[in-house]
């Protein structure tokens, strides 16, 4: 794996950082199904790795010691058939988040961060949700404790806010509004709400300007690019289901 022999600040070991959690978000996530195949019981010990490219992969740990990086958790397919599937992944997830604190500080103190780096990089982690947040639907709970008045069911209706003319469109370039009736006082507040919307696949915040869509099974928001959902197809989707709720759907009719 690469070293990160380029990454000489706070803010590029945050890049590696956020780069290999999007990764591993989308193992646990959109690419949950295809994970699980990868991690077969029978097989040796395998562990998830999240690529400074945002991609992910199960493979083998390093042969070499000790390795160039911290390693992730040893044998994660062992308990995938011996669990829940969602306290599996959920398990996973904690480990994920672990390895990854454990990779960027390993980065800081080969880079000789001093205190005030240190702090300032684990401030800028500190602001994401973590994958284990993430997965469980965590990060999503919080977010609606900070916007009491919004209500998943009633804006999964035909008041779902679009920018498209018809009524019904799936999709949205904005997360849930405030309530109709709110004073105009509120926008500061609905817009703060709007940043803290986070993206049920990449786990990062609601932007100006992105397509988003609503899960109806387990209402959760995705960008429309992470989950392979544009404007024009979602006007056709009567009832969407993200990939994780589908590939469950899927298992549990097998």
């Amino acid at each position: 794996m690469d070293g990160g022999g380029a990454h000489r600040t706070p803010e590029d070991v945050f890049r590696d950082f956020r780069a290999r959690r999007a990764g591993m978000i989308k193992a646990l996530t959109t690419d949950v199904e295809k994970f699980y195949q990868q991690c077969d019981p029978e097989k040796e010990n395998l562990c998830l790795y999240g690529l400074p490219n945002e991609t992910w992969e199960v493979n083998l740990p390093a042969e070499e010691v000790p390795p160039e990086l911290p390693e992730p958790a040893l044998g994660i397919n062992f308990a995938r058939d011996g669990m829940d599937e969602k306290d599996w992944l959920s398990l996973v997830a904690v480990h994920s988040d672990t390895w990854l604190l454990a990779v960027a500080f390993y980065f800081g103190a080969r880079f000789g961060f001093d205190k005030e780096s240190r702090k300032r990089l684990f401030s800028m982690i500190n602001n994401l949700p973590t994958i284990y947040e993430v997965v469980t639907g965590t990060a999503k709970k919080q977010t609606k404790e900070k916007t009491p008045k919004s209500s998943g069911k009633s804006n999964k209706s035909g008041t779902k806010p679009s920018r498209q003319p018809e009524p019904n469109s799936r999709g949205s370039k904005m997360p849930p509004p405030k309530d109709e009736d709110d004073s105009g006082g509120e926008e500061e507040e609905e817009e703060e709400d709007h940043e803290n919307t986070l993206c049920g696949a990449c786990g990062d915040n609601y932007g100006q300007d992105e397509f988003w869509i609503c899960c109806d099974a387990c209402e959760t928001w995705f960008h429309g690019k992470c989950v392979k959902i544009t404007p024009a197809k979602a006007e056709h989707i009567k009832h969407y289901k993200c990939p994780n709720c589908s590939s469950s759907s899927k298992r549990a009719r097998a």
